[in-house]
């Protein structure tokens, strides 16, 4: 199956409209979506590493803009829109625990490791600034420089290191999604214990 996954979003390089999917997936990824945009972000990049920083810019852009939708619907519609979002994705309770024991501090804390590695979710995130009341500017700043640092770096990897890089995803790509859901999963523990 990620065989099958990786092999189709490869595909989507292809395609004309692989930008504007990039694009969408990036924006509602930061407010309402599960799928993270790395999903089409990386076979783009990979398939093209000559576009790696255009797709970078595109994926950064698209994900501060659907972060700010993000903020607005916590900040002006929690109980009509984020409560059903966050209720969906069965993230309501540790949500609550999030908003009443959060500080700026933390907030940015957790947009800048949510933003570089996705652990909490972006859109988790996004919607607690919004509700505890983040500076919109402050939340913008660190927005670009969480998401468009990773989104940046890996398109410096991949222009650098382009067909090594695939030759070595392609062989080991259950290794690598295990491997890296670990990493994932250890830093957030890393970051609650630390704050708690």
């Amino acid at each position: 199956m990620l065989r099958g996954l990786y092999d189709w979003t490869l595909s989507l390089a292809a395609r004309k409209s692989a930008e504007w999917w990039l694009a969408f997936i990036a924006f509602v990824e930061s407010s309402v979506f599960l799928v993270p945009a790395d999903v089409l972000y990386l076979p783009m990049a990979l398939s093209r590493p000559d576009r790696a920083y255009r797709y970078a810019l595109v994926a950064t852009v698209a994900s501060v803009l659907g972060g700010i939708a993000g903020w607005f619907i916590g900040h002006y519609a929690y109980e009509a829109v984020a409560k059903p979002v966050l209720e969906f994705y069965g993230k309501y309770d540790e949500f609550e625990a999030l908003r009443t024991s959060s500080g700026i501090g933390f907030i940015i804390l957790m947009l800048i490791t949510s933003g570089a590695a996705h652990l909490p979710p972006i859109k988790v995130v996004t919607i607690l600034s919004g509700v505890i009341g983040v500076s919109l500017p402050l939340f913008i700043v660190l927005a670009i420089v969480a998401r468009g640092g990773r989104f940046l770096l890996l398109a410096w990897l991949l222009r650098r290191y382009g067909v090594q890089i695939r030759d070595f995803i392609e062989k080991r790509l259950g290794l690598i999604a295990g491997a890296a859901a670990a990493v994932l999963i250890a830093l957030y523990f890393a970051v609650r214990y630390a704050t708690a």
